[in-house]
């Protein structure tokens, strides 16, 4: 049987990761592709063959765990019309790819460098499970981060997620690495004892993850909002009022002692904030902001700007030079005006009747440090105020499941008000107690608030950072033997 091209082996693999990823129920599977995905890259013959293969693979990777944003942009190119979908489609695709192209390129100067650094295949199978780390750890930096579909994520529907709490989730990523890695090294070289350390620390997880147990704290009651509006017609300014009036009329249900909350930029009319229930949380668009309130009924209380405006469809690099060429795209998606977001600078929860509010908004949930830091700054409950109206299928549940680990992370119970997406209570193991999927409605939230500080509130990536030289380490030693 002739042998498999190694493009179309590695293209194969990256694939395979991806269907081994959020949301799907076998996630946990994912350590077997990535240690076939490693051990494929690691045996390549050249500096250049590895960084190709690298670059396919994870081009492939994304391409599969986002195809969901190629669905997104076919909608919003044909959307009234104003593109022929047999147009959209291909289109979508081209420039989606562009995209998946650059994330490979991270992934394949990762792999340069570690094929630079180390000579044999070993040291070039540890040195790929340490770079990855790294390289996620890179991705949650700076106002273009883009932490989506991290491999520590794909425990989540394991006891062993619980373990975030003492490292977040990139000390996930390092557990998984690295196990791939070893079950690389016991098929190559029969070496049984990376596999052995790997299982050991498999099971203490497990025993750490079934022994938490959900915290007690004073109770607390939210009225949170699912509506299921139109947000291609709310970005152009069509049937606001209507929009307006549907969530007065869901916030009428609240009950005695709830804090309504509205989702993401849902406040569609500032200057009339006095018709919205009181006390409450409410996402507010104000340019070039992108901003959460809390409202007592006579005063705004606090405030949060939104941290991380998602990359190239909020934020966009170098605005001001090329306003131009971004407000001729936003006009030919007929997006209206050009207006673009600026990242918040602060984390300070907001304070409400007494309780301090880690609200943030989106796309913040995926970055880890925004939720650690409101915590650390005395947030007593987190929540997410969401807009996923914008897509369907994976990227609405992956969006909800990777939200869920950051209430692990700082044990904090986290509440979701969104429009379309999951509202949801999820309690501090991460998992969901209330969800809303459908249609409008609203989820009547009872919670404790707790006050707790995890190790990783206290350390952040440190430790996964530590385990990622761990491994670096491992793999100079390993190569070094071998070149004696």
């Amino acid at each position: 049987m002739p042998r498999l091209p190694p493009a179309v082996l590695s293209a194969a693999f990256g694939v395979c990761l991806a269907l081994c990823g959020l949301p799907l129920a076998w996630s946990i599977l994912t350590v077997v592709p990535l240690a076939l995905l490693l051990g494929h890259l690691s045996r390549q013959p050249s500096v250049k063959q590895l960084t190709l293969q690298t670059l396919i693979a994870i081009s492939a990777f994304f391409a599969a765990q986002l195809f969901w944003l190629v669905v997104f942009m076919q909608d919003l190119m044909s959307k009234d019309g104003s593109l022929p979908s047999v147009l959209a489609w291909p289109l979508s695709a081209l420039t989606l790819s562009l995209l998946f192209v650059l994330e490979g390129i991270f992934w394949a100067l990762m792999a340069f460098l570690v094929a630079a650094a180390f000579k044999t295949p070993q040291g070039r199978l540890w040195g790929l499970a340490g770079g990855w780390v790294i390289l996620e750890w890179l991705r949650t930096l700076g106002a273009l981060a883009f932490p989506w579909s991290g491999l520590g994520y794909t425990f989540l529907r394991t006891p062993l997620i619980q373990v975030a709490d003492l490292g977040g989730v990139l000390l996930l990523t390092a557990l998984l690495t690295a196990s791939a890695a070893a079950l690389v090294t016991l098929a190559q070289t029969k070496n049984p004892r990376p596999a052995a350390l790997m299982a050991v620390l498999w099971l203490a997880a497990l025993g750490y993850g079934l022994t938490r147990t959900a915290g007690e704290g004073p109770p607390a009651k939210a009225l949170l909002l699912r509506t299921n509006l139109d947000s291609f017609a709310k970005v152009t300014g069509q049937d606001l009022e209507q929009q307006w009036q549907a969530q007065l009329q869901l916030s009428q249900q609240r009950r005695a002692g709830e804090v309504t909350v509205w989702s993401e930029t849902a406040l569609l009319y500032p200057e009339r904030i006095g018709e919205v229930p009181a006390p409450g949380l409410y996402g507010m668009y104000q340019y070039p902001r992108n901003t959460a309130i809390g409202w007592d009924g006579q005063r705004i209380t606090g405030s949060f700007d939104k941290a991380h405006p998602v990359p190239m469809g909020e934020y966009y690099p170098l605005s001001g030079a090329f306003n131009g060429l971004y407000s001729s795209i936003y006009q030919s998606l007929n997006l209206g005006s050009f207006n673009p977001q600026f990242p918040g600078q602060s984390y300070a929860p907001i304070p409400l009747g007494g309780v301090l509010y880690g609200v943030y908004i989106c796309y913040d949930s995926i970055v880890a440090h925004v939720s650690r830091q409101m915590a650390l700054q005395g947030a007593q409950v987190l929540v997410n105020v969401s807009n996923d109206g914008w897509y369907t299928g994976w990227g609405v549940w992956q969006h909800f499941d990777m939200g869920r680990v950051r209430a692990i992370e700082t044990r904090r119970y986290v509440l979701r008000s969104v429009n379309k997406g999951v509202a949801a209570v999820i309690n501090d193991l991460g998992e969901p107690v209330q969800t809303l999927t459908e249609g409008e409605g609203v989820l009547h939230a009872e919670y404790p608030l707790l006050s707790a500080t995890t190790l990783y509130m206290r350390l952040g990536d440190v430790p996964a950072l530590i385990a990622a030289l761990l491994l670096l380490g491992y793999a100079l030693r390993l190569d070094r033997r071998r070149t004696q």
